[in-house]
């Protein structure tokens, strides 16, 4: 048997892969301290660049987690996110472990202007926690969460998600602003501002961030607040990703019974008229505790209805007081709201946002639910269980930051809007992306502004930012000249 026909055999495949460098037996290498040949990737500015050997080699040896290559068993599920959507393939996923893992792949990157993704929970709408040919930075081991009931604070990691900073909250009776989807990430959700069904009476989860430690573009592992490093502290809240990568979130927690007043009420879309002009002027007078929340959505058999979502932050009697004029309206389908555990409700979208689904979504701030905008939300909804119009619930706390306290843009917000669509064949997807911008069309005349963790299209960063984008820009120059941190609502350095 000759040389090649003997690395052709099954016993010499074991070989090789015991030893990587057997002469003369092709293996493909599947981490990078195994690194045989240079590979392909892409740079900042979309050229095809040479990463080379040992380089890969140098950056693999240096991390305490492994930095995966195509091949390897772990990657594909590293790569994939939770949006079915976008199917990418890294050059390079630099699985950390630490802080310092996070500041080798980012120095790696910087010195080769090699594209970067950062992954946290994997929840990025558009899908800009992965790309191609580039080095995705997966925080996804570093998840955990810690609370210090004396402080009432809680410290989670970057790829922690919602679930484990709520579920470890409440253990203590505590509590903080977190999203309405429990297996979203901490990340993206609080730099890019943080709505939840507690926000009216806590404020955004950037309202609740005390500290965070950051990796910024110069490698550097930086703790901001607002004592040290304020700029960076100001941009990262409501800034996104734009200023490097955070590998630790502090907040601030408050005392909180789970058990809540709390749930859906559920009428015919007959009855839409009636429930959202009712709405526009109930919801103006609300108190800080109640969170109330329509949703015109269709059923899978093609139902139509109208959901409210409320949960109250106080005294259940209290609640059930300040909702019984919206029991009132028209005849429910189903009445849900009652006093249970408040995760019912945080998880409760959990498995129509469930990980692979093909989903696409517009945001849309609204100040004012007036006449004119009922008219547009009735006549942009579709028969379509594809296709709904949800929305985040804003206002009371939330308004009474200033303007330029964050570098959230929106606090006159009463409302958000989300135009959300969900789809499993990827034949579909040019109907349903369609559809789901006609609804947007129909309701954008009424809106301003939008949220820069949906920014699925784009859109014209410099007006969303409004007073504080000029400020966003020198921060930008400062600490990544470069726009080494460019996949997200990017900000481009001043």
């Amino acid at each position: 048997m000759d040389r090649r026909q003997f690395c052709r055999t099954t016993i010499a495949a074991s070989v090789a892969a015991a030893i990587p460098f057997l002469p003369g037996c092709e293996r493909r290498a599947t981490v990078a301290t195994d690194a045989v040949t240079s590979i392909r990737g892409i740079s900042l500015s979309g050229v095809e660049i040479e990463l080379e050997r040992a380089a890969i080699k140098e950056l693999g040896e240096s991390m305490t987690g492994p930095v995966l290559l195509p091949g390897h068993d772990l990657y594909d599920g590293a790569r994939t996110i939770w949006n079915g959507m976008h199917d990418r393939r890294p050059a390079l996923i630099a699985r950390c472990l630490n802080a310092d893992d996070v500041s080798q792949a980012v120095t790696f990157a910087r010195e080769r202007e090699l594209l970067v993704a950062v992954r946290g929970g994997g929840h990025s709408w558009p899908g800009k926690s992965i790309c191609d040919d580039g080095l995705m930075i997966d925080l996804s081991q570093m998840n955990s969460v810690s609370v210090n009931p004396e402080t009432q604070r809680a410290h989670a990691q970057g790829g922690a998600l919602l679930n484990a900073l709520d579920t470890a909250s409440l253990q203590h009776g505590l509590v903080t602003t977190a999203g309405v989807v429990s297996h979203t990430g901490v990340g993206g959700f609080t730099l890019g501002g943080g709505f939840g069904r507690l926000n009216r009476k806590y404020g955004l989860a950037i309202d609740n961030l005390k500290s965070a430690e950051i990796i910024t573009a110069d490698g550097q592992v930086r703790r901001v607040s607002s004592e040290q490093d304020a700029d960076l502290f100001w941009a990262i809240r409501g800034g996104g990703g734009n200023f490097g990568v955070v590998t630790e979130f502090e907040y601030q927690l408050h005392p909180f019974e789970r058990q809540v007043l709390s749930g859906n009420i559920v009428w015919p879309v007959e009855q839409a008229r009636d429930v959202l002009e009712f709405y526009g002027e109930w919801s103006a007078g609300l108190s800080d505790e109640m969170y109330a929340g329509p949703t015109l959505m269709t059923m899978p058999d093609g139902t139509g209805i109208v959901v409210m979502t409320v949960v109250y932050n106080g005294d259940p009697a209290a609640g059930e007081k300040e909702l019984e004029p919206l029991r009132k309206i028209g005849t429910p389908m189903d009445d849900g709201v009652k006093v249970q555990d408040y995760m019912v409700t945080q998880t409760q979208d959990d498995v129509g946002f469930a990980h692979g689904v093909r989903s696409y979504a517009k945001s849309a701030m609204v100040k004012e639910v007036t006449q004119e905008l009922v008219d547009a939300m009735i006549d942009a909804y579709i028969p379509d269980p594809r296709v709904f119009i949800t929305n985040h619930v804003a206002g009371a706390a939330v308004q009474r930051v200033g303007e330029t306290d964050t570098a959230f843009p929106h606090r006159n917000a009463e409302i958000m809007f989300v135009i959300v669509s969900g789809w499993m064949d990827p034949e579909q997807d040019a109907e349903v992306i369609a559809a789901t911008r006609e609804v947007y069309s129909k309701l954008e005349p009424f809106t301003g502004g939008y949220y820069t963790n949906i920014d699925t299209d784009g859109f014209e960063t410099a007006g969303n930012y409004g007073p504080a984008y000029a400020r966003l820009r020198e921060i930008k120059a400062r600490y990544d000249a470069g726009n080494l941190f460019r996949l997200n609502s990017n900000i481009e350095p001043a």
